[in-house]
């Protein structure tokens, strides 16, 4: 009998390097949200893909970046933090632009960590010059001591993610299974759900709208028809942005809903009723309490 492997991986990079991308195409279905815009991931969550003869326990993080305020402070702490007793890391870049600064910092910080990495070249559909992912890859691969291997994939195609898994498997040392085999993410129903909506807020609002908004699951329970009814507020810092995430006459909020409703729909299968409710909260990327009321969740319903 073949040995049971099994370990969490740690995605590192900067902000908006498809790290969420990548991990929902090796699961195979949509467990963390994604956007084309910066920072989306805000949390630290678990995804768990249980095969035969192994468990790999992704560990989605935000980006590592310069922080503006203490929200994203909390963010940065979140994503060194964990790289910390971690198996393997996936270091993963978006060469398009270059490898900058920041790109070589999040190096350095691997490096420190004295943890196996594998460093992952991303969204090498959109590269037409290979000589992009050439420089990039002499740029990086004498910034790590403990490398692995460097996969130049597409999260968007799926090329070459077969033999990233395959070396991620190799990677990992032979033990226990960590979760049930059922289990997909280590995140309550009603965090699940909370980053469901504010993805559609990224997607389909503006500028400055998205990093400002908060989504926080207030009521979520099962109703004796087989309905699951969600009450959801999503924060905002400026009585100027509530118009624009209402829309006019109610139409950007219900659109947010339609699109939120349907993903909760498919991920939980069953019908959903969804009340979404605007609330100013000042500056609440500064306030201390407002931020752990949108990271932390209350008592979770079995679903």
């Amino acid at each position: 009998m073949s040995e049971f492997k099994s370990g969490f991986v740690s995605m590192a990079g900067k902000p908006n390097v498809g790290k969420s991308t990548i991990i929902n195409a090796l699961m195979g279905q949509k467990i963390v949200i994604t956007s084309d815009k910066p920072q989306t991931t805000r949390n630290r969550i678990n995804c768990v893909l249980t095969q035969e003869d192994h468990q790999i326990v992704f560990v989605d993080t935000p980006g590592i970046h310069k922080p503006l305020h203490k929200l994203g402070k909390y963010m940065v702490d979140i994503a060194i933090g964990a790289l910390r007793g971690v198996d393997l890391i996936l270091f993963v870049v978006d060469p398009i632009d270059g490898v900058r600064k920041s790109d070589l910092r999040v190096a350095e910080i691997i490096n420190g960590s004295k943890i196996p990495a594998i460093i992952v070249i991303n969204k090498i559909d959109a590269i037409k010059n290979k000589g992009i992912i050439t420089n990039a890859i002499n740029k990086l691969e004498g910034s790590i001591d403990n490398l692995k291997g460097i996969f130049e994939v597409s999260a968007l195609t799926g090329e070459n993610l077969s033999e990233l898994l395959n070396a991620i498997k190799t990677n990992l040392p032979e033990g226990p299974k960590y979760y049930p085999d059922d289990i997909i993410s280590d995140k309550p129903s009603r965090f699940i759900i909370s980053e469901l909506i504010r993805e559609k807020i990224f997607h389909l609002t503006r500028e400055e709208i998205p990093h400002s908004t908060g989504v926080v699951v207030e009521d979520l329970k099962q109703r004796e028809n087989g309905m699951l009814y969600v009450r959801a507020e999503i924060y905002i810092e400026k009585d100027s942005q509530k118009p624009i995430i209402i829309g006019k006459s109610g139409t950007m909020i219900k659109k947010i809903g339609q699109h939120a409703r349907k993903d909760i729909e498919e991920l939980f299968e069953m019908k959903v009723y969804l009340d979404l409710f605007v609330k100013v909260r000042k500056k609440w990327r500064e306030n201390d309490n407002l931020i752990k009321n949108t990271m932390r969740f209350k008592d979770d319903i079995n679903l």
